[in-house]
């Protein structure tokens, strides 16, 4: 009941605040219960170095992804479980924390927020603390459309309103962070190989988002 009461107050008892841009946000929220809760700041702990008390985050960067499935649903249904229970071999060992993010994409352009963006989620190596996550469905296989590039347009406006965001990258990029002061991942040797959320997607939304001067990976 008192991680409820938490949740409450950190997740989605907060008012909405909207930028000068309309934008619709369907609040859709995945499973943050006591064990999500002690896994993430577990995982804080041990693979970012950071010892705190809560799971919130100071967002510099938005992280855009594809799911690699064919539905919203299903992906909202991986994510919503607190741990990978035995799935996801190459990041068990890393933590059992599932994998998340802090919005989800539908092909039509809808905009699920699974948890307020200042909360952890689990998306990205050494970059977690200060991500926001943006996943689309879609794969490479199943390109990505023209109403996901829209909404993932206006959701970065409404997020680099809302907290001062520096950053903005595709998942395949992360680990061009290595070496730079927002990098914090305790095993130098822990890295997977990233496609999404493809190439020609990113050069499309940062042509649409020139105005904002976001940086890139290799800024």
């Amino acid at each position: 009941m008192r991680y409820q009461k938490i949740l409450c107050l950190i997740l989605f008892c907060s008012p909405l605040v909207l930028s000068a841009q309309e934008i619709k946000i369907i609040d859709k929220p995945i499973i943050y219960d006591s064990t999500r809760i002690q896994l993430t700041l577990q995982y804080l702990k041990d693979r970012h170095g950071i010892n705190q008390k809560t799971v919130e985050i100071e967002p510099k960067i938005i992280v855009l992804h594809w799911t690699a499935s064919k539905t919203m649903l299903s992906a909202f249904n991986t994510f919503n479980k607190p741990t990978l229970d035995g799935g996801r071999k190459a990041i068990a060992g890393a933590s059992n924390l599932n994998v998340s993010s802090q919005f989800l994409i539908d092909r039509d352009g809808s905009i699920y927020r699974l948890m307020p963006e200042n909360v952890f989620a689990r998306h990205v190596i050494g970059l977690n603390y200060c991500a926001i996550g943006v996943e689309n469905v879609g794969s490479n296989d199943f390109p990505l459309t023209k109403e996901q590039l829209i909404a993932n347009e206006q959701l970065v406006r409404y997020l680099s309103k809302k907290y001062e965001i520096t950053h903005l990258i595709g998942h395949y990029e992360y680990n061009q962070f290595k070496g730079t002061k927002l990098w914090k991942e305790t095993d130098p040797n822990y890295q997977t190989g990233k496609t999404d959320p493809g190439v020609a997607f990113m050069e499309k939304i940062r042509i649409n988002l020139k105005d904002l001067k976001l940086k890139g990976a290799s800024d």
